[in-house]
């Protein structure tokens, strides 16, 4: 006689719940067209090293500068003649490796000091908070000049200066979960069984906050990206001969050449136009399925 293995009522309720928030995402057409753009987008970047025409890095034929659009060059040539497909194809990529290591940092280290002051409270709260107040009080893009003009322009310093914008986002969202969750029942029952501090913000409070983090994340990076562009646009990003969206522009408009060869301008501000408008659509799709006070 065959034996029968029950079924965990934990894995069939996760596998349903799954489906029902695939099914609510899917359901959103931004939600869906924003799937679809960062996908493309991510799929370029990583493709970059294998499918480039030419070498981002090295110029061509000097005598082939600020060419139009072509069969040999398809976006054209900049000042240098380097290949604009090349160098768009790069600048993507670098763009987005600044946004995901500079949202990645402020997830981590905002995430760390938004639980600490909303679990303990008391002084670690007040410190905390008030470090918050004093970097919200300064608009993001002025604070990421300020930190990256005190560091000196390079990759580093545009991933650390916008990454510090980053923090007190997540301080403040982390907090505010934390203060919500720390009295509910089951972190009472919890904490009367003796666990720890540390078990119960790692095992309970974190997992039950990661919906409204991983959609902050998101949107986020679009964010990211502007701020990583507007440093590269005044001469604090990457450096030469390094392809970086904002970076393409601050040469176009700095030699003059922006008007006559509008081609040089043209493709670096769309993509970073359209990896924005992915991550804010994808951020507020994840927002729609993930996030219960957002659903309807």
């Amino acid at each position: 006689m065959e034996s029968l293995e029950p079924v965990a009522p934990f894995s069939v309720a996760r596998e349903s719940s799954f489906k029902k928030l695939q099914k609510q995402f899917l359901r959103s057409i931004s939600a869906r067209i924003g799937l679809i753009l960062t996908v493309v987008i991510v799929l370029l970047a990583i493709l970059a090293p294998i499918l480039r025409p030419f070498d981002p890095a090295t110029a061509r034929d000097f005598a082939a500068r600020l060419s139009p659009p072509s069969w040999e060059h398809w976006l054209g040539t900049d000042g240098l003649g380097r290949d604009m497909l090349s160098l768009v194809w790069y600048g993507i990529r670098i763009s987005l490796l600044i946004s995901l290591v500079s949202v990645g940092l402020g997830l981590i280290i905002g995430t760390l000091l938004g639980l600490v002051a909303g679990y303990f409270r008391g002084w670690w709260e007040t410190v905390i908070s008030w470090l918050t107040d004093i970097l919200l009080a300064f608009p993001s893009i002025l604070l990421a000049i300020a930190v990256a003009t005190v560091m000196g322009a390079g990759l580093r310093s545009v991933m650390l200066a916008v990454g510090v914008v980053q923090i007190p986002i997540f301080i403040r969202l982390t907090r505010s979960m934390v203060l919500s969750l720390r009295e509910q029942g089951f972190i009472q029952t919890v904490r009367a069984f003796g666990a720890k501090p540390g078990r119960i913000i790692f095992l309970h409070i974190l997992p039950a906050s990661l919906a409204p983090l991983v959609v902050q994340a998101t949107l986020s990076i679009g964010t990211a990206t502007l701020e990583a562009a507007g440093l590269g646009f005044l001469g604090l990003g990457a450096k030469p001969p390094t392809p970086e969206l904002g970076t393409m522009l601050s040469d176009a408009f700095t030699n003059g050449y922006a008007l006559s060869a509008p081609w040089t301008i043209l493709m670096p501000g769309l993509m970073i136009t359209l990896i924005v408008l992915a991550f804010n659509l994808l951020g507020d799709g994840l927002r729609d399925s993930l996030d219960p006070r957002a659903n309807r």
